[in-house]
């Protein structure tokens, strides 16, 4: 979906390998599964938002838990830039991504 946007895309298997591509490279967002094989998506947003290397560096959480409390999490304890539940919107997704990053170099 984003990559038919424009965005490029690189994708982790993994909270392990989500971190080791991130410390290894130069991204400009990040978006994350809270149910993802460990690290979690909570402790790898965590992580990403404690470290004076990635703590500007724009994650949105796209997961399946949907419940008031999730969301707080989320946003509040974890630090993520926004949380959106699945099924997602397509339209929502993009809009998200750009508000965060702007659109994708031509």
């Amino acid at each position: 979906m984003l990559e038919g946007a424009g965005y490029q895309v690189t994708r982790a298997a993994d909270g392990r390998e989500a971190l080791a591509r991130v410390n290894e490279g130069s991204f400009d967002l990040v978006i994350l599964d809270i149910m993802m094989p460990g690290p979690d998506g909570w402790e790898v947003c965590q992580r990403l938002k404690t470290s004076e290397k990635t703590r500007r560096l724009p994650v949105i959480l796209l997961t399946m838990r949907s419940q008031p409390m999730d969301r707080v999490v989320g946003l509040e304890v974890v630090r993520a830039d926004a949380y959106l539940t699945k099924p997602f919107d397509r339209a929502e997704l993009l809009a998200k991504v750009e508000s965060l990053i702007g659109q994708p170099e031509a």
